[in-house]
């Protein structure tokens, strides 16, 4: 095969995109012969310095996410034999989605100084290509199997699970007044948020789980349905469906706003429900919550298409064409 050596530059151990876009792969490259290694470009200058000496060692470099003031991106560039850009998110707008200028700038200029780029979906990908014609879509993805677990669902209560963290909770506060109208109908149904935060003065049962890669699975696969609320921006349209495909791993129906990506990996009234309007959210979860066994039947039917679509064994495949070439 030829270059051997990878060197992953991440913002941080603990993003999702590191895990995910990162360290999931390692075991995967290692079987096949590359020597893997891993380096945090946070910290200041020296972190930076390092950085760079570590890129300069390694035969390809994939850098997750993360972009630089443009002189680190042209010397990251310089001491790179190859340069691989991966991005899960549409680092080039604000979280909003509205226009930085100072964001679009660093993403336009590492994406000429890369040999590659990895958009987690098609509008990334179309981002990419107006600098570059070297893009290639690579969904996140699942090791699904961890998500097979035998877990014992409350009967006491319906769970509608909601898995993120406390920049993302805006979207989840949305449909708050609208769950809330549900519960006076569903007197049995609880929301369980798997967080770093936990919600106040919220008018149903809130059950909240503090986030851990070691409970996540179990958390999500004893609860009844998973959703996954968001805005329609460009924010929102880079987003890779992780929660969505975590639901759909764990065999949870899901319902999710009609936007970006989601909208692919959720097929509507099968694997769960594409929802736009407040009424569309309520008339998705009356019928779920009122249907144990359309629960079941999607959720059976969300685990098929995100093992034929999303498992690793899959995405990898793609991935390790593209380091072959």
């Amino acid at each position: 095969m030829g270059s051997k050596k990878i060197l992953f530059i991440s913002k941080g151990i603990d993003s999702a995109s590191s895990r995910y876009r990162g360290f999931q792969f390692f075991s995967y490259l290692q079987e096949h012969g590359f020597n893997v290694s891993h380096v945090t470009a946070s910290g200041g200058l020296l972190a930076i310095l390092n950085t760079l000496w570590q890129a300069s060692q390694a035969d390809k470099v994939i850098l997750l996410r993360k972009t630089f003031p443009l002189v680190i991106s042209w010397l990251l560039g310089i001491v790179s034999k190859q340069l691989i850009f991966d991005l899960d998110d549409a680092i080039f707008c604000r979280s909003d989605g509205s226009l930085s200028k100072t964001r679009m700038d660093r993403f336009k200029f590492i994406c000429k100084h890369s040999d590659h780029i990895f958009a987690g979906n098609q509008f990334l990908a179309e981002n990419s290509l107006k600098f570059t014609e070297a893009v290639t879509v690579i969904p996140t993805c699942l090791e699904v199997s961890k998500y097979k677990l035998v877990a014992e669902q409350a009967d006491d209560t319906i769970d509608l699970v909601w898995i993120g963290s406390q920049s993302t909770s805006k979207y989840l506060i949305d449909i708050l007044p609208m769950l809330e109208d549900i519960a006076k109908k569903h007197t049995n149904l609880r929301l369980k948020i798997i967080a770093d935060f936990d919600l106040k003065d919220v008018k149903i049962p809130v059950l909240t789980i503090p986030w851990s890669e070691e409970t996540e699975a179990k958390e999500l696969a004893c609860s009844h349905i998973g959703i996954a609320p968001m805005r329609d921006n460009d924010w929102t349209r880079g987003k890779c469906a992780l929660k969505v495909l975590q639901y759909m791993a764990a065999s949870l129906p899901v319902i999710s706003a009609n936007v970006g990506v989601n909208s692919e990996a959720v097929i509507d009234g099968e694997t769960g429900y594409l929802v736009s309007t407040t009424d569309e959210w309520a008339v998705a979860l009356d019928k779920l919550l009122k249907d144990r066994a359309l629960r079941n039947s999607m959720g059976s039917a969300g685990y098929e298409r995100v093992i034929e679509q999303y498992d690793i064994t899959v995405i990898f495949q793609r991935i390790l064409a593209i380091l072959e070439q």
